[in-house]
């Protein structure tokens, strides 16, 4: 059974930097499209960043230049580094993994419901 498990969040000034994690476990395919998603408070929910099993990323507008998505094989781990956050940065942020995704991207990720979903960490941004 595959578990995805987010960790890391937490509050921070603006200016300021955070590293979130996703551990994942009982992921057995060769390839993925993994992503980082948030939903703001009133707002729905959307893609912030993906990557591929060949390393290949892809970052929403809103985010481009300030936050890095990295995956560690050997620890089975998604990461994504926050840099220069912005109080518009606050939200629940959740990691998603897809071994099917063929197109791993923000607009595709977007329009299909990925297999599997973690449960979340929220992050806050105060100015």
């Amino acid at each position: 059974q595959v578990q995805l498990v987010e960790s890391g969040g937490g509050s921070v000034q603006a200016g300021g930097s955070l590293r979130l994690s996703c551990a994942a476990s009982g992921y057995f395919y060769s390839t993925y499209c993994m992503a980082w998603f948030r939903q703001a408070p009133g707002k729905e929910r959307e893609g912030v960043a993906t990557i591929d099993n060949d390393g290949n990323t892809n970052y929403a507008d809103s985010v481009k230049g300030r936050f890095t998505v990295s995956h560690d094989n050997a620890k089975n781990t998604l990461y994504l580094q926050m840099n220069s956050v912005k109080v518009e940065d606050t939200g629940m942020y959740y990691c998603a993994a897809d071994p099917y995704i063929v197109h791993c991207a923000i607009a595709t990720i977007e329009d299909v419901e990925m297999d599997y979903w973690g449960k979340g960490t929220l992050v806050t941004i105060s100015s």
